[in-house]
C-alpha cells in the first residue's frame, strides 16, 4: 500500500504542456490518487440508485436545451475542434455519458466505475479513472507527436499529431483529452489503487471541481475505510511543462 506521501508525489509530479494551456487557458485538472481500495464488487442496489439519480439530473438538463448546447458540453466540443478532433466522431466523456443517460441509461459496470460515472454526470464534469498499478511514471497532458502508442482491445494505434492526450512513460492512457482510455490502465474489479482525473473548462469553477472531488472521495471511503488519498489541482499557473 502506498503512503500519502507516495501518492502526493505522483500528483505533484503530473504536468500539463504549455501548448495545452494555449488552447484553453481556463483549463483545470483535479488529480485524485487513492490506494487501499477494497476490490470492487459488481453493481448493486446502492450504485444503481446513484446512477439513477445521475440519469434524472441529465434528463432535467436537456428539458430546456439540446445536449450539444449544454454549456459544459459545448465548451468541450469547441475545444475538440480547436485541435482537429471532429465532435461528431469524437465526443468528450461527459457528452457520451450524458447521451447514454438520456437515451437508455448509464452502463452498470462495477461499483467503482459506477461511482465515478455517476459523479461525472451529476456534476457535468469529465472524470476518468486509471489503475495506478499499471501506470509507468507520472501523468502528463501533452499535444501528441503522433508516434505515441495507445493500446486498444484490438491492438495498438497512434493518436493524431497535435491531439491532446494524457500519457505516462509507456504510452497514451487517454486519447482526445478524455475521449477514450487505453486498456492497459483500465479500472478492473480487482483494482486497489487508482488515479482519477477530473477535467474542467469554464463555466465549471474550481469550487465545483473540488466539490466533485470531495464527493468522489466520500463515495470511495464508504466501501474502503482505510483509503489513502492525495489530491492536487493543476491550472495555467501551476504544473506547466514546456
Amino acid at each position: 500500500m502506498r503512503s500519502v506521501a507516495e501518492l502526493q508525489k505522483i500528483v505533484d509530479s503530473a504536468t500539463v504542456a504549455k501548448s495545452v494551456f494555449e488552447l484553453r487557458p481556463d483549463y483545470l485538472a483535479l488529480l485524485v490518487a487513492v490506494d487501499n481500495i477494497t476490490p470492487s464488487s459488481p453493481s448493486d442496489t446502492s450504485s444503481d440508485q446513484y446512477l439513477q439519480s445521475a440519469e434524472s439530473i441529465a434528463k432535467s438538463r436537456i428539458s430546456s436545451t439540446v445536449v450539444t448546447e449544454i454549456p459544459e458540453i459545448k465548451a468541450w466540443r469547441d475545444t475538440y475542434k480547436s485541435f482537429g478532433a471532429k465532435p461528431k466522431k469524437y465526443q468528450s466523456s461527459i457528452e457520451a455519458l450524458t447521451r447514454r443517460a438520456v437515451a437508455g441509461g448509464l452502463p452498470r459496470v462495477n461499483k467503482l466505475t459506477d461511482i465515478y460515472n455517476a459523479i461525472s454526470v451529476s456534476y457535468n464534469i469529465c472524470l476518468g479513472g486509471e489503475d495506478l498499478n499499471a501506470y509507468v511514471g507520472f501523468p502528463r497532458l501533452i499535444r501528441a507527436t503522433g508516434n505515441e502508442k495507445f493500446e486498444t482491445k484490438t491492438g495498438d494505434e497512434n493518436p493524431e499529431k497535435g491531439e491532446v492526450v494524457w500519457c505516462d512513460e509507456a504510452g497514451v492512457t487517454c486519447r482526445n483529452w478524455n475521449w477514450r482510455q487505453c486498456v492497459r490502465t483500465q479500472l478492473k474489479e480487482e483494482t486497489t489503487s487508482a488515479l482519477f482525473i477530473l477535467d474542467a473548462l469554464a463555466p465549471v469553477t474550481r469550487e465545483k471541481l473540488e466539490e466533485a472531488g470531495e464527493e468522489l472521495v466520500k463515495r470511495l471511503r464508504e466501501g474502503s475505510e482505510g483509503l489513502v488519498v492525495a489530491k492536487r489541482v493543476i491550472d495555467a499557473q501551476d504544473g506547466v511543462d514546456a
